[in-house]
């Protein structure tokens, strides 16, 4: 029987604990985006990374929100044993809602 290498051993552990998980809010996305490859997070993510602040660049709200283990995110969470397990957050900003008046954001009230 033939022994399997310890490195294709270790990028599959590696690789096999990546994911990605995304969040639509059904705006339409602009070109804008606001990008964090190394959002800190501890112990397997018990510890959650700091809100990404979206107010000033996305002042039409937020139209998809993906986050990610990484490859490199996962290494370092597996060389730190767990305590030190950063993510990628990426926020992409939503296009301006303009109505049929051609007025920005403005809403009809039934009164």
């Amino acid at each position: 029987m033939k022994r399997l290498s310890a490195v294709p051993l270790l990028l599959v552990l590696v690789l096999s604990g990546c994911w990605h998980a995304t969040i639509e809010t059904g705006l339409t996305p602009s070109g804008d985006s606001i990008s964090n490859a190394w959002a800190h997070s501890f112990i397997y993510g018990l510890a959650p990374p700091a809100t990404v602040e979206t107010a000033q660049r996305c002042p039409n709200g937020v139209a998809r929100v993906e986050t990610q283990h990484s490859v490199l995110n996962m290494l370092a969470t597996w060389i730190s044993f767990g305590i030190y397990s950063p993510m990628t957050i990426k926020v992409h900003c939503a296009a301006s809602r303009v109505g049929a008046t051609g007025v920005q954001g403005e809403v009809s009230g039934g009164q």
